[in-house]
Formats: structure tokens, C-alpha cells, sequence
């Protein structure tokens, strides 16, 4: 099985040498490329690889702008944007410029792992807690007129909503096709069918989505109380919270 092509786009050398001190133990994971600004991420991002790590912060100028263009040069590659910052406006900017997660300086290495491995497999990765926030935010951007959305929202049949509900809980196709007895196959129908019906892109909009407009309850966030699994160790290594 060929590795996961990494780039890590970021100005401060601690930052980026401990991403790269952190993945090195993980041979599955290669790091190919690293910048530290806009026209040596645009040269990383050119030979295609899997996932790029992005730091927001790239001095005087944010990298949420730089997002476009790293799409279009990297030919549709996964972008993974890594901040500081807990602010949904830029969770929610990072989102729609196209990422496909954003992830705390403040989450654990485990989560980096589990949120590169989401991320290469064209899932999205967005925490609970975040997520709230980008909720919140789309909440306080409303108005009192009616929501355009409503012809929209009546067009979902009741099996389509209950795909949809499954999906706000967090739940893979398999697990909605075991839960509804339905195939994966099917479930991808019924998926195709939703984003149809409510222009929408792909998962991680449909979950926003879902939660703004109540098709979808919106766990509280808990505290983690386990360590989540990594996709492989070295041998001999064991990983730590920070």
C-alpha cells in the first residue's frame, strides 16, 4: 500500500518541525513538502499530494485566502487547516473555501492522526464543539423572514430524513445501512438523492446543514475519556496526550 503524501504549509519552523517530529514514527505517512508562504505552498501543492496540512496563521496575511488556489494547483487535493484560533467565523470561512476539516493546535496527536486518516478517506473533520460554533454563528447571520430553505426541507421523504438524522449522529454508511436494513449501496442512493434536493456538496454541508435547519439533534460536546486508536505505531513507540 503506497504511503499518504503529506505537505505541511506553515511560517514558524517549531510549528512545522513538530508536525513533522510528530507523523515521522508513522511510515504509512510521508511527508513530501513543506512552505512558508504563498508561492512555495502553490509549488508544494502542484504534484498532487494526498492532504495538506495548513496553518491559518502565515504572518501578515491568513492562508484561508490561499485555499482556492491550493485546490486548483493541487487538482481537488484534501486540505486539513490547523488554528489557534476557537473563532467559528474562521471555522466556518475554512469550510466553505474548501477544506475538508479543520483541526485546534490545542487537539491531541491522536486526533491529528484520526482526522488525517477522515480526511484522505474523503470524510470530513469537523469536532462537535466546532461544529456548535459554526451552528451558532449561521444562527446569529439570520433573519426573521422565512427560510428559503423550507420547500427545500419538504421535498426529503421520511427515509431520507431519518439518513439524514443518522448522519448528524455521527454514523458511517454501513452503520445506517445496519440500522435502517438497508445496503451501502442504497444509502449512497438516498445520499445522492439529499444533496439533490438541497444543493449541497458533499457530507460535511449536509451535517452543517442539518443542524442549522433541525433535521439533526446537535450533541452536546463531551470531554474525552478514552484515547482514541492510531492508524499504526512504530514499534516500540506509545502516543501521549498534550
Amino acid at each position: 500500500m503506497l504511503p499518504t503524501k503529506i505537505v505541511l504549509i506553515g511560517r514558524h519552523t517549531l510549528f512545522v518541525e513538530g508536525l513533522r517530529a510528530l507523523l515521522k514514527p508513522y511510515p504509512e505517512l510521508l511527508i513530501v513538502g513543506h512552505a512558508s508562504d504563498r508561492d512555495q505552498a502553490l509549488a508544494a501543492a502542484r504534484p498532487c499530494p494526498d492532504i495538506i496540512l495548513l496553518d491559518v496563521d502565515m504572518g501578515n496575511e491568513s492562508s484561508l485566502d490561499l485555499l482556492p488556489e491550493l485546490l486548483e494547483a493541487g487538482q481537488g487535493c484534501h486540505i486539513l487547516v490547523l488554528t489557534g484560533s476557537q473563532d467559528p467565523e474562521i471555522h466556518l470561512s475554512a469550510v466553505r473555501l474548501g477544506a475538508r476539516g479543520v483541526l485546534l493546535k490545542t487537539d491531541t496527536p491522536e486526533l491529528l492522526l484520526k482526522a488525517i486518516k477522515k480526511v484522505c478517506a474523503g470524510e470530513a473533520w469537523l469536532s462537535k464543539m466546532m461544529l456548535a460554533g459554526v451552528v451558532s454563528e449561521l444562527h446569529r447571520r439570520s433573519t426573521n423572514k422565512i427560510d428559503p430553505q423550507t420547500a427545500k426541507i419538504g421535498s426529503l421523504t421520511g427515509r431520507e430524513r431519518e439518513v439524514i438524522a443518522l448522519i448528524g449522529e455521527g454514523r458511517r454508511n454501513r452503520q445506517i445501512g445496519e440500522r435502517l436494513f438497508i445496503s451501502e449501496k442504497t444509502v449512497r442512493h438516498y445520499l445522492t438523492s439529499i444533496y439533490a434536493k438541497l444543493g449541497l456538496k458533499d457530507r460535511l454541508e449536509l451535517i452543517v446543514y442539518a443542524y442549522q435547519h433541525g433535521l439533526a439533534k446537535l450533541m452536546p460536546p463531551q470531554k474525552e475519556t478514552t484515547v482514541h486508536s492510531l492508524p499504526r505505531q512504530a514499534k516500540g513507540k506509545t502516543a501521549t496526550a498534550q
